[in-house]
C-alpha cells in the first residue's frame, strides 16, 4: 500500500488551529461567560481569524469588546499559536 505524502493527515496536536481544538479552549471559557448569563459561539474560522458570536448578556454588554479582545482572544492565542484574531460577528 503506498503513501501519498500530500494527503493530510489526521492530528490530535491541542495547538492546531481546528474547530475541535477551539471549542475545546472556548469550553473553558465557557463557565465564566454563563456566570454573566452569556456564552460564545464560533461561526467560522477564517485562515488565522476566528470568528464568535456572543451570545446573552454577553451581546449587549458594554464590556463585551473587553471579554472578547482581553479574554477570548488572549486566550485563544495562548492555546493555539496560529490564531491571530478573534472578531466578532453579529
Amino acid at each position: 500500500m503506498s503513501t501519498d505524502a500530500t494527503a493530510p493527515v489526521a492530528t490530535s496536536d491541542p495547538r492546531a488551529l481546528t474547530l475541535e481544538n477551539v471549542e475545546r479552549v472556548l469550553d473553558e471559557l465557557r463557565p465564566y461567560l454563563m456566570a454573566d448569563g452569556g456564552n460564545v459561539e464560533i461561526v467560522e474560522i477564517d485562515g488565522p481569524v476566528v470568528k464568535v458570536r456572543l451570545q446573552g448578556a454577553c451581546g449587549s454588554c458594554p464590556s463585551s469588546t473587553m471579554t472578547l479582545k482581553m479574554g477570548i482572544e488572549r486566550k485563544l492565542r495562548e492555546s493555539i499559536p496560529e490564531v491571530t484574531e478573534v472578531v466578532q460577528v453579529l
